[in-house]
């Protein structure tokens, strides 16, 4: 199916609707793009009176918290519109937030993208660098690889990268502090111990983490100023 302005137009206000009934405001914007292997959904300006409260009250975890009560119940709704009225048919779903923004993004991934995806300049001096950092707070990881949602955005997927420490945490149901404190942690070193942007000639706008726990699977998304 080719997807034009007009569909993603479309995936944006429903994105948008089903942000504002969950959370009682609306985003400032949506943008939508899609790709041979998922689709990303880059969310502005997304933060309601109460959230910036918990936020500026540094009660990040409960801002955290209710967020992600609130996208799981969204992203099957979701999951099923694309599926439904655009024939976009997802495999696996990730998110995070830009508190320091208000930024956010949604990546679907579909089968297609366990295929090795196309080569651009600087993609293997970024995996080194991905892999790099990844060994000093995680492990190695099994298998690397990235494409170019947009213009703007990166998506990178990691294989393979779970310590059996963590899997334990899991386990024993601490997924969530384990997430909330491997953001912090990847983010930190990402943001501050490389020069992701530099290597691909960008200035780097956003960095998005998320994780699927079950699959030991994560997507790094970058977003890049024009």
């Amino acid at each position: 199916m080719l997807y034009t302005a007009d569909h993603t137009n479309q995936i944006a206000a429903f994105t948008g609707k089903l942000l504002r009934d969950r959370f009682g405001k609306g985003p400032e914007s949506v943008h939508v793009s899609v790709g041979n292997y998922g689709i990303a959904l880059h969310i502005r300006n997304f933060i309601g009176p109460v959230e910036r409260f918990l936020l500026n009250k540094e009660e990040e975890k409960a801002f955290r918290y209710t967020r992600e009560l609130l996208m799981e119940s969204l992203l099957p709704e979701l999951k099923a519109y694309l599926e439904k009225e655009m024939d976009i048919r997802l495999e696996e779903v990730y998110y995070d937030w830009g508190l320091h923004n208000a930024s956010g993004i949604i990546v679907g991934l579909t089968t297609a993208q366990t295929i090795e995806a196309e080569d651009y300049a600087g993609r293997d001096e970024l995996h080194n660098e991905i892999v790099r950092v990844t060994g000093i707070v995680q492990k190695v990881p099994r298998k690397v690889y990235s494409w170019w949602m947009n213009s703007k955005t990166l998506i990178v997927v990691r294989e393979g990268l779970l310590l059996l420490i963590e899997k334990e945490l899991i386990h024993t149901g601490f997924d969530e502090v384990l997430r909330t404190t491997k953001r912090k942690l990847e983010k930190r070193h990402f943001e501050e111990d490389t020069q992701l942007g530099q290597i691909l000639g960008r200035k780097m706008a956003n960095l998005y983490v998320d994780w699927d726990f079950d699959k030991d699977k994560s997507v790094i998304a970058c977003t890049f100023q024009d």
